[in-house]
Parts: C-alpha cells; sequence; structure tokens
C-alpha cells in the first residue's frame, strides 16, 4: 500500500498511483528461488524465452477470454482481475494467473482512446517464506515489440541488490539501479536533528550523505523500519518491483535549501508491520530528533494506533505531517494520522503562490493547521537532477525547516513553544467562503 505512505501528487497518493499504474508500467517478470531453477531451466532452455512466449500470447488475446488466455500461459488459472476504467470508458484489464508450475504471471493490457497502445507480462515465482520474488521486467509497444526491460539482481544472501536495466533484446544495456547500498563513510554534521518518516533516503548522493546524522564513531543512526536493517534506502515497490517510487528523496531536498545546517535522521516506513511505527518514534526521539517530517499518511485507521501512542509519549517532539493529496475534506472522510487530535502535531497541505488551496491537496477546517506554497518546488530527484515537486508531501519539509531554523536558535524549546511560534506566523485565508485550514497560510516559510 502506498497508501500508507502519502508522497508527491505525481506519483505517490493512493489514488493517483492507481490512475498512473495502467499508464505508466508495462512489466515482463521472471522469477525463480532456491531449487525450483533447476526445474524451470528443465522446462525453457533459457527463461527469456517463456517471458517471449508470454508476451506473444498475451498480444494476440484481443479477442480471447481470461481463461482461454490462461490456457495459452501453461494452463494458468485465473485467480484475480481488474478492468481498467474511468468516467464510463474501458482502458486494458489487469489479469493474475498461477501456472502449474506454481509460478504467478500478472498480464496488463492498455488502451488509450480506443487504441492498444501497451501490454503487461509480470512473472513471480513463490519464495520460501511465502512471498513472490520478482526478477525481470520489460515494457512492449502495441507491436508487441519491447522497448525495455529490467531485471532484478540479488546478492549470496538472496537479497534484492541492483536493478539492471535490459535492451529490447532482454540483454543487459550496462546500466543499472542500486536498491540496497550501503551507507557512505562520514562524520556527524551537528546541527538540529530532524527525522524523516518516509520511503527512505538516497544517501548515496554526497549533498544526503554528508548530513546524516552519526554516532561517535561516524555510524549512520538512520534505520529501515521496513526490511528491518541499517539501509533506509530510497524505495518504495509495491506499485511496482521494478519501477519502485521515489519519494524520500525528493521531499528532502527542500531541507537542503531551507535548513541546509540540520543533520538528518531517515527512516523508511514499515509497509509490512505499520505496528513498528512505534519503534520508528522511539528510536527517533533516542536519537535526539525534536521535529519529525511525515508526508504520509492512509484511510486505514488501524495503521496507525501504534504510532499515536508513541506520539503521544513524547510531547516534547513535533511531528509535522501531510494532510494528503486526495482533493477532500479530511474531516469528512479521514486521513491518518491528519486527523489525530495530538497536541504535537502540526497538520500541513499545500497552497499557490498566491494563498489558495493547491489542486488536488486535501484541507480541513479544524483538522488542517494550515498552507504553505508548495506547487512546481525546485527539488532533487532520485538520481541527483533537478526536477519539480507539488503537492501537500513539500509542504511538510517547508514546515519542517522552519521549525529547524527556530530550534537552532531557541534550543531549549519544545514541541509547544514551535508549534505555537509557526501558527503565529500565519495570516488569516483571505479567500472567498470560509477558510479550508484553521489558522490561514504562511506566505514564505523561509523569512524571518
Amino acid at each position: 500500500m502506498f497508501s500508507a505512505l502519502d508522497p508527491a501528487r505525481a506519483a505517490t497518493d493512493p489514488e493517483t498511483m492507481r490512475a498512473t499504474i495502467p499508464s505508466l508500467l508495462l512489466l515482463l517478470c521472471w522469477a525463480t528461488t532456491g531449487g525450483r531453477a533447476a526445474a524451470q531451466a528443465e522446462a525453457w532452455s533459457d527463461p527469456l524465452d517463456f517471458l517471449r512466449a508470454a508476451l506473444s500470447a498475451t498480444c494476440s488475446a484481443e479477442e480471447l477470454s481470461a481463461q482461454a488466455l490462461g490456457q495459452r500461459l501453461e494452463d494458468g488459472q485465473l485467480i484475480e482481475q481488474t478492468d481498467f476504467k474511468a468516467a464510463g470508458q474501458s482502458f486494458g484489464w489487469r489479469r493474475r494467473y498461477r501456472l502449474a508450475s506454481g509460478d504467478e504471471l500478472v498480464l496488463i493490457r492498455q488502451s488509450r482512446d480506443g487504441l492498444l497502445f501497451r501490454y503487461t507480462v509480470e512473472h513471480f515465482a513463490t519464495g520460501t517464506d511465502a512471498g513472490r520474488i520478482p526478477i525481470a521486467m520489460a515494457m512492449a509497444g502495441s507491436d508487441c515489440r519491447i522497448f525495455h526491460g529490467r531485471r532484478v539482481r540479488y546478492g549470496p544472501a538472496g537479497h534484492a541488490v541492483r536493478l539492471e536495466l535490459l535492451d529490447p533484446d532482454l540483454e543487459p544495456d550496462g546500466a543499472s539501479e542500486p536498491l540496497n547500498p550501503p551507507v557512505p563513510a562520514g562524520r556527524d554534521p551537528g546541527g538540529v536533528t530532524i527525522a524523516l518518516f518516509d520511503s527512505g533516503l538516497n544517501y548515496t548522493l554526497p549533498t544526503f550523505s554528508g548530513r546524516l546524522a552519526r554516532d561517535s564513531d561516524g555510524q549512520p543512526l538512520g534505520y529501515d523500519f521496513w526490511d528491518m536493517d541499517e539501509r533506509p534506502f530510497d524505495s518504495h515497490p509495491v506499485s511496482s518491483p521494478f519501477i519502485p517510487a521515489r519519494h524520500g528523496t525528493a521531499v528532502a531536498s527542500v531541507l537542503l535549501n531551507e535548513a541546509p545546517t540540520a543533520r538528518y535522521l531517515p527512516y523508511r516506513y514499515p509497509r509490512p508491520d505499520m505496528a513498528r511505527m512505534a519503534g520508528m518514534v522511539e528510536a527517533a526521539a533516542k536519537a535526539g530528533a525534536r521535529i519529525v517530517a511525515m508526508p504520509m499518511g492512509s484511510s486505514k485507521s488501524d495503521d496507525w494506533t501504534a504510532f499515536a501512542t508513541a506520539a503521544a509519549a513524547h510531547p516534547e517532539v513535533l511531528f509535522v505531517i501531510s494532510a494528503g493529496n486526495n482533493g477532500r475534506n479530511i474531516e469528512e472522510r479521514a486521513l491518518y494520522p491528519a486527523v489525530l487530535p495530538l497536541d504535537n502535531f502540526l497538520v500541513v497541505t499545500a497552497a499557490d503562490g498566491a494563498g489558495r488551496l493547491a489542486p488536488g491537496s486535501n484541507w480541513g477546517p479544524e483538522s488542517v493547521d494550515l498552507m504553505v506554497p508548495a506547487e512546481n518546488l525546485d527539488v532533487v530527484g532520485f538520481d541527483g537532477g533537478p526536477t519539480k515537486g507539488s503537492g501537500s508531501s513539500f509542504a511538510v519539509p517547508r514546515v519542517v525547516a522552519l521549525a529547524a531554523r527556530l530550534l537552532a536558535d531557541h534550543p531549549g524549546w519544545r514541541a509547544a513553544e514551535l508549534k505555537a511560534e509557526i501558527l503565529r506566523r500565519a495570516a488569516p485565508w483571505n479567500g472567498a467562503g470560509s477558510s479550508p485550514v484553521r489558522h490561514g497560510w504562511i506566505a514564505d516559510p523561509t523569512g524571518d
């Protein structure tokens, strides 16, 4: 669930992701584990040959029923089907099959304006821990010609270590993306400590590695509560294990501009077990964080029970929380943890430059405290290059940076003092009708 994360509007909130996955991803996957690799090799001299065959079957499946298509795919049993529809129009489907071998295929057929334009075939194997293990991916157009592929490479311990990019012949093209690299060596930079609760951080970029909070031996203090290791690398693979969403790096880059002397504690949020959020709070507090950036949220209240209890136990810590990007009043359709009534929560949403609620941003006359401009901000992307960021997720680091500068000037302040001073700076709503937020907006969070 990226529904446990509220990332930037363009690629992260749950409703947007459901809409963009069919139009962004065309995947072709193969996976084997343990002794089953040998059995698969007996069936196909080259596993990628099977992938090509599966793609060919999908490409010719326009008139085939789901069951008939499954028969072409190793007598695959249909176990899930989703039709993609918008405004009463159909634009494709997603079908999941279980094969006789025990593997699974996920097929996606996409159309636009009535014209076919992409296919998807995903192939997974069942892991020893009852998980599905992806190995490769490819993209093909309406002519069934593959134009891009990816393969997950695993280390000796069975952990995914990198994404290898494949050319149209499904051969390595020489490029790859890391999945869980070691944290570079360094020294603690000093400064106000900010905890980042997000999808992780690309700490291999020098601009970030030099700002990581470290102990006296230079060991980084951040943690990955998803994988439960000391490498909170930026990755949210739920929408696709081959094209994972990258959110935390772009959000954190706003801090580089607006709180350049702060030190960062990156934590990767625990989607597999949201009860671990309590451990994140405790770890952040123990490491000295007085401010927590939380560009996160979901509609599932149970996900946030443990977090709320832990946050309430640390009234000295200010949690700056995103209101979300679903274009709704969160007091009518709740988004957590934003609607939880904790005194050390500061809930923010995005405004445009004129102080109006930004398109798609959530609001709440009582639950959302304030707005700050967060449209088309200059941010650093996962690869270190310049890009743009918009949405409530990017309002969060702007307010966090303001809090960090205030705390640097007033090191004895706790959450209550920080929150009061930030809200004091808010100008009243001056638009038509009632205010969408409780305290108005801050036109320039970087100002004195």
